[in-house]
């Protein structure tokens, strides 16, 4: 027997028996909130409902550095959490601030999804075969640096909106090309419009990008109550290790979710690896650490612990090559 899955209309009150799962109300969180309920209800028999709130990030036009970064996403899903207006959150995780929210916890990290990102071009452009001048949209710092570093040629443009209206914008003609991640495109079926997929090896996404964060208030992820058997249910303890490694690198040198800083983790034969590249905001410099620990030697497979360790030595790698220098730290996280 498996719970359902709804969406609420306007407020959901609190019943028992029910989980409701606070999303912003565009498609792309509607999409993966939905998935992460589904995958709850399958294994906990709970009925899920899904409570839309809308966040000033969501209403305003002004670019996401103006905003203040990502993290603008975070705060009114926050404080319905506090409020009791829904029991979790589910989160982007690149787009979640790393400093803690009093009364919050990350409680889980459900199994990551593709954590590249993808050309989405006119005519199967790739990022090598684009032309000359070339306008290519992204409303993302590190997106920016990243294609100016690799071509310094093209006309990079500030850009917002949801995935369709971005995509409309090169079917249109007015964009030759925009920068998506490859598991929002995903989780929304449209994996059809990418023309190129970008390398983590060469092109770091943002810390935490492909995965999701779910979080409650402080003291549920525990007993045993809904919340903690919701929880226990999706966390998926690899993912949450490389999600905690790269987002240490972000805390660490005190830099937004926007920043110009990439980061990719992972679990290899016993080590967790962790490199970061923090960029100039030109694309002209850039700066690499790579680290690995051995979750194992931290007593009883910590992986927690391994991925806080391997993540403060990049940070301090990153901080002596002179990376405060590079780019603009120490901001809000």
């Amino acid at each position: 027997m498996t719970g359902t899955v709804s969406l609420a209309e306007g407020r959901a009150e609190k019943r028992d028996g029910v989980l409701r799962i606070g999303t912003r109300g565009s498609a792309l969180a509607v999409a993966q909130t939905r998935a992460v309920a589904e995958s709850i209800a399958r294994a906990t028999a709970l009925d899920v409902e899904l409570v839309t709130i809308t966040t000033h990030g969501d209403t305003s036009r002004e670019s996401l550095s103006d905003l203040g970064g990502t993290g603008v996403f975070a705060t009114a899903l926050r404080e319905a959490l506090l409020a009791d207006e829904c029991d979790l959150l589910v989160h982007s995780l690149k787009d979640l601030p790393t400093a803690p929210a009093p009364g919050l916890v990350i409680g889980a990290v459900p199994k990551r999804a593709d954590a590249r990102d993808a050309l989405c071009a006119r005519e199967d452009w790739t990022l090598e075969t684009l032309p000359d001048g070339a306008k290519v949209g992204t409303g993302s710092p590190r997106r920016v640096a990243q294609l100016r570093s690799v071509r310094p040629d093209l006309d990079v443009i500030d850009i917002r909106g949801n995935v369709d209206t971005r995509l409309g914008r090169v079917a249109e003609g007015d964009l030759d090309a925009v920068v998506l991640a490859a598991a929002g495109l995903g989780r929304l079926g449209r994996l059809e419009a990418v023309t190129d997929f970008f390398a983590l090896s060469q092109v770091p996404t943002a810390p935490g990008q492909g995965a999701l964060a779910l979080e409650v208030r402080e003291g549920e992820q525990t007993g045993r109550g809904d919340v903690a058997r919701a929880l226990k249910a999706v966390d998926h303890a690899t993912t949450h290790a490389c999600a905690t490694a790269e987002r240490t690198v972000l805390a660490g040198l005190e830099a937004g979710c926007a920043a110009p800083i990439g980061a990719s983790a992972l679990v290899d034969d016993g080590l967790l690896f962790l490199t970061a590249t923090v960029y100039r905001p030109d694309g002209s410099e850039r700066l690499t650490a790579s680290h690995a620990a051995t979750p194992d030697s931290f007593g009883a497979a910590d992986l927690d612990e391994a991925a806080r360790d391997v993540g403060a030595r990049v940070v301090a790698e990153l901080l002596a090559a002179g990376a405060a220098d590079l780019a603009p730290l120490g901001g809000t996280r």
